[in-house]
């Protein structure tokens, strides 16, 4: 099986298929590498489509030290899978824990990056439910350790950001919930405590984002909590931002809607490879 290496050692699987522009995809936390297979199956076709699984989801390793989990890590693991890719430059797409990913390796690595993809991004961002998710992060870290994967999957994929995906698509949301079964609990717990409870809120990186030259396309499901109010002001913040929101959805909306999703993404890569995305000089709603 293919393994990138991070920079302390961690070794991350990755699969790649197709030819062509290279597409990263960084998964949620409550999915790994095989949530992407209908984007993959389709964009595969035309560019070369990277999945991997973050650190402390195997087949990727999972370190027992809490120090070994952060926002930056995340960032500079994607980094070390184009590494092991030979990709040079890559569209990178994310959703939910994936998406702050994605942002983060724009801002970190800018030079790797041809666009960002960013949906599902607000968890724990908006100043008036901050504290409560990271209480929430506890609490759901604490029930890895006691109850297990198995026994969290259910209550956690039943969620209410997720019961659009259960409507309409109850095949697709038991296969969602058997992933989230397979879940290290000890990865888990620890991507809960070192990744989610301690990222930056996007609010206050707000100078940072505006200063972000790179085309991004935020993407919502308009029934998706804090996340529509997140996308709104990514879309007022970076300056090349576009914005698309998804009717009558909720958070993982590569799932629930893989063909609108799909030909999102690709007709966004499309106009990148074409003339860059959205201008600039077009004025932004004041926030």
């Amino acid at each position: 099986m293919p393994h990138a290496t991070a920079g302390d050692g961690v070794r991350l699987y990755f699969e790649a298929a197709g030819r062509g522009v290279p597409v990263l995809f960084a998964h949620e936390f409550g999915g790994d590498h095989r949530s992407w297979e209908p984007q993959v199956r389709h964009l595969a076709r035309s560019r070369r489509c990277i999945v991997f699984a973050a650190r402390g989801y195997p087949p990727s390793d999972v370190p027992p030290a809490q120090a070994s989990y952060s926002q930056e890590r995340a960032a500079d693991d994607a980094v070390a899978v184009l590494d092991a890719a030979g990709a040079d430059r890559a569209h990178v797409v994310g959703n939910s824990m994936g998406a702050f990913c994605a942002l983060h390796v724009g801002l970190r690595h800018p030079g790797r990056v041809r666009s960002l993809v960013v949906a599902g991004c607000g968890y724990g961002t908006h100043p008036r439910t901050e504290a409560a998710f990271r209480a929430g992060c506890e609490q759901l870290a604490v029930a890895y350790e006691t109850e297990g994967s198995r026994a969290v999957a259910p209550r956690y994929g039943g969620g209410p950001a997720r019961l659009q995906f259960q409507a309409k698509d109850p095949r697709g949301h038991a296969e969602h919930v058997r992933v989230l079964a397979d879940h290290d609990p000890l990865g888990a717990a620890r991507t809960l405590r070192g990744v989610l409870m301690t990222r930056p809120s996007l609010f206050g990186m707000r100078p940072r984002l505006a200063a972000l030259d790179l085309p991004v396309l935020v993407v919502a499901g308009d029934e998706d909590g804090d996340v529509l109010d997140t996308g709104i002001m990514l879309k007022r913040t970076i300056p090349r931002a576009g914005l698309a929101v998804l009717p009558r959805s909720g958070h993982v909306t590569n799932l629930e809607e893989p063909a609108l999703f799909n030909l999102l993404v690709e007709r966004f890569v499309e106009q990148v490879e074409e003339q860059g995305a959205r201008d600039p000089r077009t004025p932004a709603a004041a926030p």
